[in-house]
């Protein structure tokens, strides 16, 4: 991570965090690992991390076939990208933390499983495109570059989608940031478009920019801007076309109704939004009695309804971290169906990404809902 050291970063309180946009990481961080209430004395008290309940619904790592991954597993020397079949463990992809080429820090924040097996993966130092055995079949690197004020700095990209078998979407954090589409085959960018964030000239605001962002079926550009705490609906001539307050905003995309889910990070919520602006269904901490959501990744919508949330560490010291159930899924009338957690035979660390297997349609032509 540039700029701040990350040993220092987790002391930063995450108001002070959040305000200069360095903050995802300080405020998902903070070096509390229990809740804090008041006593009739004024001071305060921190309750413990709750276990987790001693059976939790569904069949564990057998519900689903999936592909999961987390950010930030500072308990480690790789990232590790999981394939569950069967509920077993079938296959392992790592990556260094410490990136080789920039020795900055590395992390898996977007991963997409297309339909032949080939995987794209966003790994904040670049983006990869693996084939099912594992084997690179593209690797971008984030460069190094100057900002307007003179200093240099690492760009980020946290976001990277298939669009079709040739192409890649991603998000290119920097000052200024920046969206591209990438064309395998050909070798060549066929779009870069400039996009607007809170502080676009200070380097400092890199990482807290943008995470997972989206094209729609319908090619419009869906944006979750983590910084201007909104998610917002562009044209392909970049004209604005729907936006909504979204703070913090991690991980959006469009359902086949029309609607918007979205993702509040440290916020703890995903929130579904109608096209006229209004809240149609959420899922917040305090729904689930027994499970607590810390930090919310990635929200994705199943054809049944459900939703499936990756429940991350925000807030929660690292000898609490076995406590958390990392995975949720929900039915709209909010009843736990399927919950799991997993940090020893197998650990599978901390959550930020999923992808159900078991899922008719291709992420590659954005017919799931993630």
């Amino acid at each position: 991570m540039p700029i701040l050291n990350q040993k220092l970063l987790k002391y930063v309180p995450a108001c002070l965090a959040l305000s200069c946009l360095i903050g995802v990481r300080g405020a998902d961080n903070a070096n509390s690992g229990g809740s804090a209430k008041a006593t009739a004395s004024g001071t305060a008290t921190v309750t413990a991390y709750p276990l987790p309940p001693a059976k939790l619904p569904g069949k564990g790592l057998a519900q689903h076939d999936f592909l999961y991954t987390g950010e930030w597993d500072t308990r480690k020397t790789n990232c590790t990208l999981f394939l569950i079949q069967g509920g077993k463990v079938t296959w392992t992809y790592q990556i260094p933390r410490k990136d080789e080429f920039n020795q900055q820090e590395s992390e898996y924040s977007d991963m997409h499983r297309l339909s032949n097996g080939d995987i794209v993966f966003a790994y904040k130092t670049g983006w990869r495109k693996i084939s099912k055995e594992g084997k690179t079949i593209y690797d971008f690197r984030c460069p190094r570059d100057t900002a307007p004020n003179g200093s240099n700095y690492w760009r980020e990209c946290h976001s990277a989608q298939p669009i079709g078998m040739d192409k890649v979407l991603f998000m290119l954090n920097g000052a200024p940031a920046k969206l591209c589409l990438y064309n395998l085959k050909t070798g060549k960018t066929e779009m870069e478009h400039e996009m607007r964030t809170k502080n676009p000239g200070d380097p400092r605001s890199v990482h807290g920019q943008f995470r997972n962002v989206r094209m729609t079926k319908a090619g419009t550009y869906l944006i979750a801007h983590m910084d201007l705490g909104k998610v917002i609906e562009y044209d392909k001539d970049w004209k604005e076309i729907w936006s909504c307050d979204a703070p913090s905003v991690w991980h959006t995309c469009r359902l086949k109704n029309g609607n918007t889910l979205f993702a509040g990070n440290q916020h703890a919520f995903a929130r579904e939004i109608n096209p006229a602006g209004e809240i149609i269904w959420e899922l917040k901490n305090g729904d689930m009695p027994g499970v607590r959501i810390n930090s919310v990744h990635q929200a994705i919508r199943l054809a049944n309804g459900n939703t499936v949330i990756c429940n991350w560490t925000a807030g929660v010291k690292k000898e609490d971290w076995p406590k958390i159930v990392q995975v949720l899924e929900v039915t709209p009338a909010k009843e736990l169906v399927w919950a799991f957690n997993e940090w020893s035979d197998p650990d599978l660390g901390p959550a930020s990404c999923i992808q159900l297997l078991d899922e008719d349609g291709k992420d590659e032509e954005q017919e799931l809902m993630r």
